[in-house]
């Protein structure tokens, strides 16, 4: 099986390069904030990043493409460095320290490396295929990540996203049944609900929109936990445009509650 420890070891290193910037930015009284034209924001800190992280990256893995939420694909090899340089743009703007630079690498269809860093929580989350998955402040001071044991939905924790989304979708119904059935419910969003869900913490987590930047990273990081994650439709990987995640004995209860009503 390929290895991928010198593209995980490269991701920290990167990390820790544009946590120091887009530390530097948050909360900044003279952030840039500007719209996009899918209406969602963009500020300097997310801009700058990107770039930090593609200058990177060209210079270490010359062949090699990166697929960025700021400015799109480049290059042409088999294996894609997805990044989302902040994840959870909307806090960072308001002062809410749940966001997170994601970068994940893609070998063909497959997701194999993963790294998430949230350094305004100060946390850092990372997996690679055949590695397992890890949470900590660097490689050597880490400790291994794994999903619940929990089997019955009533004693399942669910983190979910703003509802207009599952409204737009038709699913609102179905998340709110889901939502009624489940133990505890809570919207932590963005990247965190797909990372307590790698340590245990939550069970289930789903949102109805979303693009292949925001889940290319998290895809190993579930997994290697021990969780599943799909798509709304169930199939693998993070290509689908919407995604589930669970403890993986959840996972099927929770697609079918989910599932479109006519």
């Amino acid at each position: 099986m390929t290895r991928y420890d010198d593209d995980l070891r490269l991701a920290h290193t990167i990390a820790d390069q544009v946590d120091s910037h887009t530390l530097s930015r948050f909360k900044a009284l003279d952030l840039a904030v500007s719209t996009k034209p899918d209406t969602t924001p963009v500020t300097d800190a997310d801009t700058a990043a990107e770039e930090m992280i593609r200058a990177t990256l060209h210079h270490a893995r010359t062949r090699d493409a990166i697929v960025g939420e700021e400015f799109g694909e480049t290059g042409h090899g088999s294996r894609r460095w997805v990044v989302d340089p902040i994840d959870g743009t909307k806090n960072f703007v308001r002062g809410v320290p749940v966001w997170a630079t994601l970068i994940g690498l893609l070998d063909g269809d497959e997701a194999v490396v993963g790294l998430v860093s949230a350094p305004a929580l100060g946390r850092r989350w990372w997996a690679a295929k055949g590695s397992g998955a890890w949470t900590g402040k660097s490689l050597a001071a880490a400790s291994r990540m794994h999903v619940s044991e929990v089997e019955q939905l009533a004693d399942a924790s669910f983190s979910y996203s703003s509802l207009g989304g599952w409204e737009e979708r038709g699913r609102l119904e179905s998340l709110l049944d889901l939502g009624r059935s489940a133990w505890r419910t809570r919207a932590y969003g963005d990247f965190w609900s797909y990372m307590l869900v790698a340590e245990g913490a939550v069970d289930i987590a789903a949102e109805p929109e979303l693009a292949l930047h925001d889940m290319a990273a998290l895809v190993p990081i579930v997994t290697e936990a021990g969780g599943r994650f799909t798509s709304l439709s169930g199939a693998p990987g993070p290509f689908g445009g919407d995604a589930v995640a669970t403890n993986g004995r959840l996972h099927e209860t929770v697609l079918d509650r989910l599932a479109a009503r006519d």
